[in-house]
């Protein structure tokens, strides 16, 4: 089964950071978040990945063709022109690279993202800033058990994200920040048949808009209610938080 993860956006929020590189190559203890998101699905088996790239997408380029260099010791034989890796630490990951376009929005992102997802009748989607406890196991068994086309995680923080409403396990509605908060929002972490591509038109479709409103309304969204850890890295403040977290050893998304 594979991943994707969207990590096109310009991440304005944090600008003290990505100013220089894409919103998922900011480190929380001294690892990109992406490497963190990409661990997490890992944990459970799932180590294909399809990366969407647009804002300063060859930083992440450059991150994976020099992976050992970033990860492993390294010994260069200049007169040889030659690499010698010591205690090798890379992951058994295959990650696809998709250039998704600087302005493409997440549903264009997505649908750009689709042909490298195969034949399989299921795919997962999140977003390259966002990291929690999931079980991601738990969720495939739950999206499988429901037979609709998409599952998205729930999760209850603060307002500022897409607001769900649910009747059991259903969605009834979907809003895109609204103004109230308290309830459940969108958390990512979606598991979808990719014939969800035929409800996103083109690269100026926002995904959690028209076809997250058309899946609610056919009744082919369910919502998977996440009770533990979730946060994303929006500011500069959750970009601290998170790291805070890490370095006291609390990381509780460190599920590895």
């Amino acid at each position: 089964m594979k991943v994707v993860i969207l990590a096109g956006g310009l991440g304005t929020r944090i600008s003290e950071e990505t100013t220089i590189k894409p919103k998922p190559m900011v480190e929380i203890g001294g690892r990109p978040i992406l490497w963190h998101i990409m661990k997490i699905y890992s944990h459970y088996g799932l180590t294909d990945f399809v990366v969407c790239l647009g804002y300063k997408g060859y930083v992440i380029k450059e991150y994976f063709a020099n992976y050992f260099l970033h990860m492993s010791d390294v010994t260069f034989h200049l007169a040889e022109n030659r690499m010698e890796v010591h205690r090798e630490t890379a992951e058994s990951w295959r990650v696809t690279l998709v250039d998704t376009g600087q302005e493409t929005m997440t549903g264009g992102r997505l649908k750009r993202a689709l042909p490298y997802v195969g034949d399989d009748d299921v795919f997962a989607l999140t977003y390259g800033d966002g990291v929690a406890d999931i079980n991601i196991a738990a969720e495939l068994e739950f999206h499988k058990s429901h037979g609709r086309k998409a599952t998205v995680t729930a999760v209850r923080p603060a307002k500022r994200f897409g607001a769900i409403a649910i009747e059991g396990d259903r969605v009834a509605s979907f809003r895109e920040k609204p103004d109230d908060d308290g309830g459940w929002i969108n958390g990512g972490f979606f598991l979808l048949s990719p014939s969800v591509g035929e409800l996103i038109a083109d690269d100026k479709t926002v995904w959690e808009r028209e076809p997250m409103e058309a899946l609610a309304s056919q009744d082919q969204l369910r919502a998977f209610s996440h009770h533990g850890f979730w946060h994303p890295m929006d500011t500069l403040r959750d970009k601290t938080f998170l790291e805070e977290e890490w370095e006291s050893g609390r990381a509780k998304w460190r599920t590895w």
